[in-house]
């Protein structure tokens, strides 16, 4: 297909699906990989790419997690791979297929970190950064997924009187917590801090702990950076019911936001109050990457719909004009 063939074409609604399809895979790759870490699974196959020297070894014990994850990660490598050569050769933006690559150049390398992560047993930067990367990796999946939805990228000029500047940077900078709250969990998590502190809202029977050694004051930052994550959402929702609440696009992604909050607090003192069983942990794990990639789909969708400075003649001009 010629580049003018290319351009007088949108995305299809069947690409979006697909794009979808991978934002979803990719999120049940971070709940299994969540499960390989809670289940103490994450040199249960010692070899890598293969698993015991073979391509299916007997699924049994934490070789069920571990090389699950496995599986799931091809699987996810493989719908990467389709929705790139998909993006190369239908959607009209250049910039919308380099980021195909993009993400398909991410999965590859996420591959190669949790290689690296086995091969050397499970350096804590290496496991870190082989979490981080996932996250990155989820997070470009919501945006294609959004990127090719119908009608993305028309113009969207909001005219109410009421509307202040900020917004769309207020729902960036919470992203950007967000973020830095799941590298900080990730550190907990593979530093084996994760029970530093084994009461919960309290910490060791008091607001603040007594004795701060390096786990307990991971732990705590964590636990501080929940109450900050917390507090944003809760002013993006605020904004968004005060200012947009008649805008859909903003709204629902708002709305969803908060409760998603709401069950990471509960699911993170569900995993201190169970000593860290497997499933509430990586229910944790997975609800994290929901809250980070909801923020990043609420962010962007801030910047296409309420621009961060929109002068008020304009917008008195514009009401006039209609």
């Amino acid at each position: 297909m010629n580049s003018a063939s290319k351009a007088g074409r949108a995305p299809s609604r069947a690409l979006h699906w697909y794009a979808r399809l991978v934002c979803a895979a990719t999120l049940g790759l971070i709940f299994a990989g969540g499960m390989v870490t809670s289940t103490g699974s994450g040199l249960a196959v010692p070899d890598w790419p293969l698993s015991y020297g073979q391509i299916m070894p007997p699924m049994v014990g934490g070789i069920f997690y571990e090389h699950g994850h496995r599986m799931i990660a091809t699987l996810v490598g493989l719908l990467t791979i389709g929705l790139a050569v998909w993006l190369q050769r239908t959607d009209p933006r250049p910039w919308m297929r380099r980021l195909g690559w993009l993400a398909l150049a991410a999965v590859c390398a996420q591959g190669l970190l949790g290689g690296l992560t086995v091969i050397f047993m499970l350096p804590t930067l290496i496991s870190v950064s082989h979490a981080a990367l996932a996250e990155l990796f989820f997070a470009l999946t919501v945006a294609m997924a959004l990127f090719t939805s119908p009608g993305y990228g028309e113009p969207a000029l909001r005219t109410e009187p009421r509307q202040r500047p900020g917004f769309a940077t207020l729902a960036a900078i919470t992203a950007v917590v967000v973020y830095a709250q799941i590298l900080i969990g990730a550190l907990m998590r593979h530093t084996g801090a994760g029970l530093a502190i084994p009461d919960f809202p309290l910490a060791f029977g008091r607001l603040v702990p007594e004795v701060f050694t390096g786990p307990v004051a991971v732990h705590f930052a964590h636990r501080m950076g929940a109450l900050l994550v917390l507090g944003l959402v809760v002013w993006v929702f605020y904004r968004t019911m005060k200012d947009h609440r008649r805008h859909s696009e903003l709204l629902i992604p708002a709305a969803v936001l908060l409760a998603l909050v709401l069950l990471q607090v509960a699911l993170g003192a569900w995993t201190v109050w169970s000593v860290k069983s497997p499933v509430p942990t990586s229910l944790h794990v997975a609800a994290g990457a929901a809250t980070w990639g909801t923020s990043v789909y609420l962010a962007l969708r801030a910047r296409q719909s309420v621009p961060a400075s929109w002068p008020a003649a304009a917008t008195r001009r514009l009401q006039v004009a209609a």
